[in-house]
């Protein structure tokens, strides 16, 4: 597994070279604990960058994610953001006398760390294909690409860990920006919002204190599913391992996970559960204006 701080350069050049440091040393200490929690070992450090190895590919992807949800949530002692990109594959590789390690899968490592950005993990499919089926409930294909000295392409995932998965990631095609302002209320528990079609935001639901609406529900993730408005229709996106339930008052009923739903008329939304009628509070009312 290779990490590292992601913008370190501008942190340098804002911060100067002393807090720059400081900061990216105390997250390089971060990742590391969380390594060895996970029975890894540190194999060196080279600036803002740790480079591990682990015992089992489940370790190695259970601690990126403990790695990163404790830099998203915050350096102690710091005010400023910092994200890292994690790259990792799974495979046999030749261990030297000083600790360090080389081979094939050493290289396919390396070069998913140089696909990652800012709050990614990035793998292969064959890694996603030795892990907990939990861990790959989070991941999906992300991208193909070359590596060199290897004939064949290799399939290229995403771990969409809970947090962080950037919300942000799909630009919003808002289309004419003479069209008439369309609307999406949500309700839930009494609480209602009212998006429209010209706010070019990306609508947080999950459990995280940052959602703009905050379920609390049984199996509810912190950042469970998103709202945009995007080719003339609200869109919603699941990102949860539980998954979101979509029940239409015109009789459909659709279960996604990691997937998106164009929504239409009105209904409920459930997260990671049935909708139910028995437990209305735990039910998301919306409707297509």
């Amino acid at each position: 597994m290779f990490a590292d701080v992601t913008g370190s350069t501008r942190l340098y050049e804002t911060l100067g070279d002393e807090n720059a440091n400081r900061i990216i040393g105390k997250v390089i200490d971060v990742m590391a604990k969380i390594t060895e929690g996970y029975q890894g070992y540190v194999i060196k450090t080279i600036g803002d960058e740790i480079m591990c190895r682990f015992p089992s590919a489940t370790d190695c992807v259970r601690a990126a994610i403990d790695c990163q949800e404790e830099v998203s949530a915050g350096i102690q002692g710091e005010t400023v953001e910092v994200s890292i990109k994690v790259g990792l594959h799974f495979g046999p590789a030749i261990l030297m006398e000083d600790g360090d390690v080389f081979g094939d899968a050493v290289n396919v490592a390396a070069r998913m760390a140089g696909i990652a950005k800012g709050a990614q993990i990035i793998t292969t499919q064959d890694t996603i294909s030795l892990l907990d089926a939990d861990l790959q409930d989070m991941s999906r294909q992300f991208d193909r690409t070359n590596v060199k000295g290897k004939e064949e392409e290799i399939i290229v995932y995403q771990v969409v860990w809970e947090e962080s998965d950037d919300v942000t990631r799909i630009e919003i095609n808002t289309g004419d920006q003479e069209e008439e302002v369309k609307y999406l209320t949500i309700e839930f528990q009494g609480n209602q919002n009212r998006i429209g079609s010209d706010d070019h935001r990306t609508f947080v639901i999950g459990r995280g204190v940052q959602s703009d609406l905050m379920c609390k529900t049984r199996l509810a993730s912190r950042t469970h599913a998103t709202l945009e408005f995007r080719r003339g229709k609200f869109i919603l996106t699941d990102q949860s391992s539980n998954g979101t339930f979509v029940h239409t008052d015109d009789g459909e009923s659709i279960f996604l996970r990691r997937q998106e739903l164009m929504l239409w008329g009105q209904g409920n939304i459930a997260l990671g559960e049935e909708v139910s009628k028995e437990e209305p509070a735990s039910v998301i009312r919306y409707v297509c204006e």
